[in-house]
């Protein structure tokens, strides 16, 4: 099979169900920045030397793989039957895996700058993609019915990569820059 089909040169997709829709369709740009996200968490496991993180974040990829097509799959279409719905055990296996991240790592005092090594720069560029996905899909949600756990697992995966950065760099022995706010003169 090619992986061409010229069937979108036009700038329209099909959705999973069969109906088609231009590819600037709110739900078609809600699962393609889930796509993204997971593209960049694949980068955090290119830099990551922990089997723990490593196992954690492959299923975190099998799950968003999983949102995207609940994402591209509308209420209406029969096909729904056919895909695996986002779910509360999926935004509890996340917090459990934030409890356990956390264990170790300093309270928050203040902003701290995005950054340290490879990566928890990749986990922190990952949780900026996250949020903009969690915003292109709450967008889809005020249209359209979608299942509210995508938008409660998205939201949950931006602290799980928030907290993953600051683990990685606990791990790493690397200091966290906090924000220095700028003090105002008159």
């Amino acid at each position: 099979m090619k992986i061409y089909t010229k069937t979108g040169d036009k700038g329209s997709t099909v959705l999973y169900g069969g109906e088609r829709v231009s590819k600037s369709n709110i739900r078609v740009g809600a699962y393609g920045t889930v796509d993204e996200a997971n593209s960049c968490i694949g980068l955090i496991r290119s830099f990551n030397k922990d089997q723990d993180i490593d196992d954690s974040l492959a299923n975190i990829q099998n799950t968003l793989f999983d949102l995207g097509a609940d994402l591209a799959t509308p209420y209406s279409a029969k096909s729904r039957e056919n895909i695996v719905e986002i779910d509360e055990d999926d935004v509890l296996r996340l917090e459990k895996s934030i409890d356990s991240l956390e264990i170790g790592i300093e309270p928050l005092r203040r902003f701290i700058l995005p950054g340290g090594n490879s990566a928890s720069s990749a986990a922190h560029m990952a949780r900026t993609i996250t949020r903009r996905a969690e915003r292109e899909v709450v967008a889809l949600a005020a249209s359209e019915e979608i299942n509210d756990y995508c938008i409660k697992y998205l939201n949950r995966l931006s602290d799980y990569l928030f907290v993953l950065a600051r683990a990685l760099n606990k791990r790493a022995a690397i200091k966290e820059d906090e924000w220095q706010l700028k003090s105002r003169k008159a």
